[in-house]
């Protein structure tokens, strides 16, 4: 396990906030109650901060046509929904809550050649509504496999996430392996596939980016 790159933007600016107060704490009042309160307060911050940009390093495998979870969290949606932004037409929609303590990595789904993208700017409601698919800031990719087959993904911002990072451009090549971005801080992402798609998550189950099957876009 390693710190995400992501990480390397922020996590210093932290180590610095932690310091400075830990010094001026000690500055004001030596060995106190004050410091050591100060130091109790602060600590885990700072290890919260590492934990939030860890990276596990996944290395994704998947047969042909089976859909891997693109991020850690828990099943909050699993439904038809009519996609007005790039079908206009019944998808299957599942969706997958990332809470702080979750990794924050996005992976890429399935493999095949990324044939749109658009950023939208929006609203910054709780993830978990059914609503934040369509107000909150948020980033659409499609991903057009070998087979013709297509599949949405849509990161979404939360109430505490306030960045969206998507690594992978239209016109790109994209494996399992690969990381499609970075959401910071609570967000959530949902998958649009065929209907023909047999979902093999349910309501409610953890799962884990990049390893979990979601969905077979056929029947085996």
């Amino acid at each position: 396990m390693t710190i995400h790159k992501e990480g390397f933007k922020i996590i210093p600016w932290i180590v610095a906030l932690v310091l400075l107060l830990n010094l001026a704490a000690w500055g004001l009042t030596g060995a106190s109650f004050l410091f050591y309160a100060v130091l109790v307060v602060t600590l885990p911050i700072l290890l919260l901060g590492i934990w939030f940009f860890r990276d596990p390093g996944i290395r994704a495998e998947a047969l042909p046509g089976q859909v891997l979870s693109s991020a850690d969290g828990q099943v909050v949606v699993i439904e038809p929904v009519t996609d007005t932004e790039y079908f206009r037409d019944e998808r299957l929609q599942v969706s997958v809550f990332m809470s702080v303590f979750n990794v924050h990595i996005n992976h890429v789904p399935i493999a095949g050649e990324i044939v749109y993208q658009k950023h939208h700017a929006g609203k910054f409601l709780p993830a978990n509504l059914a609503k934040s698919s369509g107000e909150n800031e948020r980033c659409t990719t499609v991903i057009r496999t070998s087979d013709g087959e297509e599949v949405l993904v849509r990161q979404i911002a939360g109430l505490v996430a306030r960045r969206i990072v998507t690594y992978k451009k239209p016109g790109e090549k994209v494996t399992l392996r690969d990381q499609l971005g970075f959401i910071r801080f609570g967000s959530r992402v949902d998958l649009l596939l065929p209907m023909t798609s047999v979902v093999k998550v349910e309501l409610g189950q953890k799962v884990q980016g990049g390893q979990t099957l979601i969905a077979a876009l056929r029947q085996e």
